[in-house]
């Protein structure tokens, strides 16, 4: 890479982490919009809470690893980005909060209400309790958390209750061990010395003294923590009453609080509080190739181990509960997150499909054929004939499935070789693999064990791959492999042919309705040789001897795209100037940063569309007042990655599986592949004009790290970016005798 200059001053980049925030702010704006249907904002509420925890369970848990481990310098760094995250955390939680308040009374609109529990009337808390003792009671394992030794695990991101009881000193439930007291327990001393309240009243006993971990006896009572796992198994949302006008439900966690009594007879319940965890499940695995699939299992196994980042909770505490948890997960008062709404939002998405919510929800897209397919009967002779552009979700996925299933079928067929990253639980793929196997065709599946919270799925398929005669290879020693890419090997009239598909998304035919992605058909004998020379690289432990068309290794990647913008700077005049657009997921590295802020300075124009990180700071004098960033949130995930380079007026079009980070650039095996048909460039082109049109979804981003949402002006036609796409696709798939269907005219927001 080059040598550093002035434009690596930190002042000129984003902290990732911080940006990372304000991704997922964008999308809690989206919950709180009050132009989304009502269940789809419950679902941006969930989503906002789910990319939560894996930002705890991953960047949190990585910085406090940093902070534990780490030079002075690097501790110093992570303390101060941890109160940031911390901070900024706080804030936006406390704002999807309100939001999800406020939903909750506009479901009574609809007739769904949240019913508390001890404002049911007497019949009704009769009629719940006699379910909690049928149904729920069962399959609850109540643990005595201060009194088991060792210590309980407790799941992470499961709720729990954490109930304060008082019971007799006699009670035979919560007794030591035999031949352990209290006051021989580890650390009982230690515990009882450090606890930030021992000695003072407790808010619901202030007669008995509070006593921390272990609690010591109390005259005749003592008092203890219990932890009740809330069943996963059941609704989060119990129907108490329903009519032909409202349902009310109650949460599960208050019925199994509120018939405590029943889970402890004989202790009084001074308290309970919803708890959950978020613990460090940012797992390194060692590269042990020998039996590498059993240790990707045990590093797996190792998070539930693991430590705890943060404590999620019901609002007003009791002070004993927060003692004796903190203490136990080793938490300090920044890691607590309370909150006045039941806890773990994810739930919403159970109930965003209440039928009572049918009108609140977005209008059906139906994905249609694929516009490059029509009229063919014969897949490989379309391919063969001209390459094949799809896009996902507007257009099906099928003709993947059905391209791999015909392969797996035709006896011409001689090999196939395909790349799996994340699957679908029920994944069409790898049957259609496991049938290729079993016809005896040579099969090769590289399966990514280590994509992360996938790796228990991955493995699984890579047994019944294995079992049925395929060749499972899991990529290269420290390497992860990203690459999207499947290729067909076929004897046609005496002379092998080669068939490949490459994409920007995973073969998934579940995320294939809800990410926007591309995926190329091609018979290009120079692409088509690359990916085969690629899947040797990885099954050969062979050197690559030079690419024809494609880009796939680390370091060479990042070359490459920092050469296309030198050449865009090189080729850029006053008369003409150069031009760079991009659309992808995230622009972290910094040596492709500043290459950018390079070319902004010799007044390359650069427009960027990122969904989420963004590191670059847009509109700096002198360093980038030619960038131009904004992101786009809407009803589909934006998932895919167009590289958009003028040229010299021969623009280039290019897509690919990586994002501009550092582990995509330096860390993976990934595919960057060029779009050689000038009408397939074409379309791309336009897909780039109507992303950077978009003034409906879209947010800018400014110098300061700030995102505004977009409105089109007064003059201005409104532009939803996904909609035009819906209808454009549409339109294109109608015979030609169909009415003509609505249209949505593209026109540039003013500057």
């Amino acid at each position: 890479m080059r040598k550093k200059t002035d434009l690596y001053n930190e002042k000129y980049y984003i902290p990732r982490d911080l940006s990372w925030l304000e991704f997922n702010r964008r999308v809690l704006n989206e919950g709180l919009n009050e132009d989304v249907p009502l269940a789809e904002r419950l679902k941006f509420l969930a989503i906002t809470s789910s990319n939560l925890d894996e930002f705890f369970k991953v960047r949190v848990a990585s910085a406090r690893q940093t902070l534990a481990n780490g030079s002075e310098t690097q501790a110093a760094a992570a303390q101060v980005l941890l109160h940031q995250i911390a901070h900024q955390t706080h804030a936006l939680t406390a704002v999807q909060n309100r939001g999800i308040l406020e939903a909750f009374r506009r479901l009574k609109r609809h007739g769904i209400v949240l019913k508390r529990y001890e404002s049911l009337d007497e019949k009704r808390r009769s009629l719940l309790r006699s379910h909690f003792e049928r149904e729920i009671l069962p399959i609850i394992t109540p643990l005595a958390i201060e009194d088991l030794e060792p210590t309980p695990i407790l799941p992470a991101l499961q709720l729990h209750i954490a109930l304060h009881l008082q019971l007799s000193a006699n009670a035979e439930f919560f007794k030591a061990p035999i031949g352990e007291s209290d006051e021989n327990a580890p650390n009982a001393d230690a515990s009882k010395a450090d606890a930030p309240n021992a000695g003072t009243p407790s808010k619901d006993a202030k007669s008995r003294k509070k006593t921390g971990l272990p609690s010591e006896l109390t005259g005749e009572f003592i008092e203890r923590l219990a932890i009740v796992p809330v069943p996963t198994q059941c609704s989060r949302w119990i129907c108490c009453g329903e009519t032909a006008e409202r349902t009310e439900f109650v949460m599960l966690e208050e019925v199994i609080a509120d018939n405590a009594d029943l889970i402890f007879p004989g202790c009084e319940v001074l308290h309970h509080a919803i708890v959950r965890i978020t613990r460090d499940e940012d797992v390194r695995i060692d590269e042990d190739m020998t039996n590498y699939t059993e240790v990707v299992e045990n590093a797996v196994l190792s998070r539930k181990h693991r430590t705890a980042v943060r404590l999620e909770c019901s609002a007003g505490m009791d002070p004993y509960i927060t003692d004796v948890l903190l203490r136990l997960f080793q938490l300090t008062d920044e890691d607590v997150y309370e909150s006045n709404i039941p806890l773990d939002a994810t739930a919403l998405f159970e109930l965003a499909e209440h039928p009572r919510l049918q009108s609140e929800k977005y209008e059906a897209w139906t994905p249609s054929d694929v516009v490059d397919l029509q009229d063919s009967s014969d897949l490989f002779e379309r391919v063969a004939s001209d390459d094949v552009l799809i896009f996902l979700p507007y257009e099906k996925f099928t003709p993947v499935v059905e391209l791999l299933e015909r392969a797996a079928e035709d006896p011409n067929v001689l090999a196939i070789k395909q790349t799996l990253y994340r699957t679908s639980g029920d994944s069409p793929i790898v049957k259609a693999l496991i049938k290729a196997a079993r016809n005896g065709k040579e099969v090769v599946a590289l399966v990514e064990l280590r994509a992360r919270f996938d790796e228990y799925r991955n493995i699984r398929w890579t047994r019944m791959l294995e079992d049925a005669g395929c060749h499972v290879i899991y990529g290269i020693a420290g390497l992860k492999t990203h690459a999207k890419a499947m290729l067909i090997v076929r004897r046609e009239k005496g002379r092998i042919i080669r068939y490949v598909h490459l994409s920007t998304g995973n073969y998934n035919d579940k995320t294939a309705r809800l990410y926007s992605d591309f995926g190329l058909m091609t018979c290009n004998r120079e692409i088509t040789a690359d990916v085969a020379a690629f899947f040797n690289m990885l099954t050969g432990y062979s050197e690559t001897v030079g690419w024809r068309r494609l880009t796939t290794e680390p370091i060479l990647l990042k070359r490459k795209f920092i050469e296309l913008i030198e050449r865009e700077i090189a080729a850029s005049t006053p008369q003409q100037p150069g031009w760079i657009r991009a659309k992808l997921n995230a622009l972290e590295d910094r040596n492709v940063i500043e290459a950018l802020y390079r070319a902004s300075r010799k007044g390359v124009r650069i427009d960027l569309n990122i969904r989420g990180i963004c590191c670059l700071r847009p509109g700096i004098k002198g360093v980038s007042e030619n960038i131009h960033v904004r992101s786009i949130i809407d009803r589909y995930l934006e998932h895919s990655r167009i590289f958009y380079f003028q040229n010299g007026g021969m623009p280039e079009i290019y897509l690919a599986s990586s994002d501009w980070m550092v582990r995509n650039l330096e860390h993976r095996l990934e595919i960057l592949f060029p779009i050689l048909s000038p009408r397939l460039r074409e379309r791309l082109i336009h897909c780039l004009d109507v992303y950077f049109a978009d003034n409906v979804k879209a947010c800018t981003l400014d110098s300061r790290g700030r995102w505004t949402k977009l409105t089109p002006g007064p003059h201005a036609v409104p532009v939803r970016a996904q909609e035009v796409f819906h209808f454009e696709t549409l339109q294109a798939a109608t015979p030609p005798d169909h009415p003509p269907l609505r249209y949505v005219p593209l026109k540039r927001p003013e500057e």
